[in-house]
């Protein structure tokens, strides 16, 4: 029941077109910073929102009901790969929901694998989020900048990357150890970790990249250093699931920062 509810609050956000015709016009403005060529031979770039005030977009995952983001870069030249590497998000609660994302600006880098190192390169697409004040909608763009074969680090894209979770070592985060108990159209997954608190509230995010398998919200309690959360794992055509363990990935949130956890045993 709660999966349904889900499904049919999330297809509410989705806006009809008459709702769609009273968003304003200035909600967001997305555009491509075009970076510089790192040591390594890729080329950093970002993508940045401006959202008029009192709206939200979302992160990658974006919670109960949000609209999760895509890319499509379409008119690339010169690339081959392009990694996002989103920033710490924030976690909004409205109307006993929660969604993840950001208020305000935020710029986003992405990572650009390239053909050739030393030629430009060329980034465009198309970018559909969803913006969020009483009402959830769907916003899309076309973005495109070119890619210099040089350029110098653009502070914004540094604090951006400065911004990005850390990793589970970093943190002092223990392995995490993970149960799966059956459900009746599913598991349940029960991961646990020994990990600094981040603050009065964190929230736990679980994601397994690459699957269309739904992931509930994650459950989580406290014991001193310990944190334990649990998730349902359901299939959409109600078969078997067949979980990779090491691509689970575990975000933790809280006191504006985040650990990022891949992998159980």
């Amino acid at each position: 029941m709660r999966r349904i509810l889900l499904l049919l609050l999330a297809l509410t956000c989705a806006a009809s077109p008459a709702i769609a015709q009273t968003m304003p016009e200035d909600v967001a403005e997305v555009s491509l910073l075009p970076g510089w060529r790192t040591e390594r031979g890729t080329h950093m770039a970002a993508l940045r929102i401006d959202l008029a005030p009192g709206w939200k977009t979302y992160w990658r995952s974006p919670g109960d009901a949000g609209i999760p983001p895509v890319f499509r870069w379409t008119g690339t030249r010169n690339v081959s790969t392009a990694a996002v590497h989103w920033p710490v998000p924030k976690v909004f609660d409205q109307a006993g929901m929660r969604s993840i994302g950001y208020g305000g600006s935020v710029i986003i880098p992405i990572e650009l694998g390239l053909r050739d190192a030393r030629d430009a390169a060329r980034l465009a697409g198309e970018i559909e989020i969803g913006v969020c004040h009483d009402i959830c909608i769907p916003y899309s763009t076309t973005v495109a900048a070119a890619l210099p074969a040089g350029g110098s680090a653009d502070p914004r894209i540094a604090a951006a990357l400065g911004d990005q979770p850390a990793t589970a070592r970093a943190s002092g985060a223990g392995p995490l150890a993970c149960r799966i108990d059956p459900i009746s159209d599913g598991i349940a997954l029960t991961a646990q970790l020994d990990i600094p608190r981040l603050g009065p509230d964190e929230t736990v995010v679980a994601e397994l990249p690459g699957t269309d398998l739904w992931i509930s919200p994650a459950e989580t309690r406290r014991d001193g250093t310990t944190l334990t959360t649990r998730v349902e794992i359901v299939p959409p055509d109600g078969g078997p699931v067949a979980l990779d363990r090491g691509a689970l990935r575990l975000t933790v949130i809280g006191g504006g920062r985040a650990v990022d956890i891949r992998g159980c045993g």
